[in-house]
Order: structure tokens, then C-alpha cells, then sequence
């Protein structure tokens, strides 16, 4: 009964993960944390969640930092 509760909230979560936007620099953070994760005591699925979080966080900094100095036009 467990499993088949766990894989129902499972699908819960993919079913609402369209609705959440881009998620860039996601894959690259998942990619790593997962390897070091793994490394780190066999906790993949851990380290890749917090790669995700961490490099999409990074990622919107950027793009903010971006928009607030725009590159500037050669003359």
C-alpha cells in the first residue's frame, strides 16, 4: 500500500510541474549534485534535487543582474 501511495503523489507532482515555468540551469545542477550526491554517501536523488535548486537560483540571479546592466552599445 505504501509504494502505491508514494507513485500517486509522485504522478501528482509531474502532473503540476507544466504549470512552473522554465527551469534553467536546472539539469546542469541536477547532473552534478547527482554525482557528488552519489559520491558522498550514495544519496543521488538527494544531491540532484539540491543541484537543481541551487543552480536554478544561480541562474535567475543572473538574469536579473543582467537586466538591471544592460551590455552597453559600442560607438
Amino acid at each position: 500500500m505504501r509504494p502505491f501511495i508514494a507513485a500517486c503523489l509522485f504522478a501528482t507532482c509531474l502532473i503540476a510541474l507544466p504549470g512552473v515555468g522554465s527551469a534553467k540551469g536546472c539539469l546542469k545542477g541536477a547532473a552534478v549534485g547527482g554525482v557528488v550526491g552519489h559520491v558522498a554517501g550514495h544519496h543521488a536523488v538527494v544531491g540532484a534535487a539540491a543541484g537543481c535548486v541551487i543552480e536554478h537560483h544561480r541562474e535567475k540571479e543572473k538574469e536579473k543582474a543582467a537586466r538591471q546592466n544592460p551590455p552597453k552599445k559600442a560607438p
